[in-house]
């Protein structure tokens, strides 16, 4: 623009100096200058138009990409019939134990302490039947450690015939639909817990854990593809992972129905192994959904007793 007021100087002052000064040159030389700016303020005009375009534009890409993604990873606002609020109430805490009195008991008093925990069911497993006395323990512990803060419910649950899979039958609880399900000699501290929770409800429809693992195609063989299960070490390794294992998680009370109506050939590999129960319900979580599970790690690592 510089080089515009240099012209517009020498114009004036070559009318000045050959003599040939008039109002009319004159008039017309003080108006070069508003019409240059009416031009830039035009240019600018544009140029804001342009940019506001396509931020809309890209705000508009970046809310269709999130919407898919979300959609992907599991948070979808359009859950199925089966789940209702994910609000709703607290969470359900299932304990799965195997003839393990005292840290059962440890188990019990830790998550009745933690606040948003409204139910505690114990799952017992085993040939030989609890006693009443440590049924009547486990019930002042968690009066003892929920005092003061909202009533814990407590359930226990004798299961007979020493099935690992009857952890998994279908339960009716009132005002809950997480479950957390947890072995036993496993401690997750309460905030870690809460924030899982948290996630949790943000994704009703997958499993929120802290336990993830990894599997992966072995072989394939007319057709049919072998999967081999890795532990801990490939997740660290490779830093992906696959499934969380119900040993440490949430998911909805409704999987407990589907679980009880999964395929027999499964339920009798389970049956007939003693295991592979927490990577079945996992394998079943998402292929009910398709949504892929969700590791959390907390504040704090969850450690055994």
């Amino acid at each position: 623009m510089s080089s515009v007021h240099v012209d517009i100087a020498d114009d004036s002052a070559a009318a000045a100096t050959d003599g040939f000064y008039s109002p009319a040159k004159q008039k017309a030389a003080n108006r070069r200058p508003t019409v240059l700016t009416i031009q830039r303020a035009r240019q600018t005009l544009c140029a804001a138009k342009v940019k506001l375009i396509l931020a809309v534009l890209t705000f508009s890409f970046i809310i269709y990409v999130s919407s898919k993604l979300s959609s992907f990873m599991g948070w979808n606002p359009h859950y199925p019939s089966f789940v209702s609020s994910p609000s709703r109430g607290g969470y359900t805490v299932l304990i799965n134990s195997w003839k393990q009195s005292s840290i059962l008991k440890q188990s019990v008093a830790h998550y009745a302490s933690c606040r948003s925990v409204e139910r505690i069911h114990v799952s017992w497993s085993g040939s030989e039947p609890p006693s009443e006395k440590l049924i009547a323990r486990l019930n002042e512990i968690v009066v003892l450690k929920s005092e003061g803060a909202q009533k814990t419910d407590f359930i226990f649950e004798v299961i007979s015939g020493d099935q690992l899979a009857s952890r998994f039958r279908p339960k009716s609880y009132p005002n809950t639909d997480a479950i957390f399900s947890v072995d036993d000699n496993v401690i997750v501290p309460c905030p870690s817990l809460d924030f899982a929770f948290s996630v949790w409800q943000t994704a009703p429809l997958s499993m929120v854990g802290f336990v993830p693992r990894t599997h992966s195609v072995n072989k394939e063989q007319n057709n049919v593809a072998y999967y081999i299960y890795e532990g801990w070490w490939s997740v660290w390794w490779t830093g992906t992972y696959t499934m969380v294992l119900s040993k440490a998680a949430f998911f909805h009370r409704k999987y407990l129905d589907f679980y009880a109506h999964m395929s027999p050939s499964i339920q009798n590999y389970v049956a007939n192994e003693r295991s592979c129960e927490i990577i079945a319900m996992s394998l079943l979580v998402a292929n009910v959904t398709g949504a892929p599970p969700v590791w959390v790690k907390g504040s704090s690592s969850l450690f055994h007793i």
